[in-house]
């Protein structure tokens, strides 16, 4: 996979590195996970990289394309240690259910959760972004 480019957010920036080095090196996983859907959809655009509720926030503000993904670690949590978060109110979570069932594991209707040095099921999880990334297209 190509490498991202540099966060050009400070406060993005800064939010990575507010986290432990294992919440980082999860969490920059998936960012290079979402940037690299993002490359390979047509119609997606650029990404913009930003900080909603204090966690990295993935959109696509040039062609709206797509809903908000944010990433972040799960505190108060003996599970599960990051997630991959998605709007409550889209359907996204129960879609990815319905196709992915058990592959991963849900957090209600918001987000997939993960915990520290699991294996990801990265080609169903790249599909999952697309879903969120062109959700206004379909």
């Amino acid at each position: 996979m190509k490498e991202t480019a540099t966060i050009e957010s400070q406060s993005v920036a800064s939010a990575y590195k507010s986290y432990s080095d294992a919440e980082r090196t999860s969490l920059l996983a998936l960012r290079e996970l979402i940037f690299a859907a993002a490359e390979s959809i047509d119609g997606v655009g650029p990404l913009e990289e930003t900080l909603k509720w204090g966690q990295p926030s993935y959109l696509t503000s040039e062609t709206g394309s797509g809903s908000t993904i944010r990433v972040a670690p799960i505190r108060n949590s003996t599970t599960y240690d990051y997630g991959m978060f998605f709007i409550c109110s889209t359907n996204l979570v129960e879609s990815f259910k319905a196709l992915f069932g058990d592959t991963f594991a849900y957090e209600g209707n918001r987000a997939l959760v993960f915990a520290n040095g699991e294996a990801i099921p990265l080609a169903e999880l790249k599909e999952c972004i697309a879903m969120a990334l062109t959700y206004h297209l379909t």
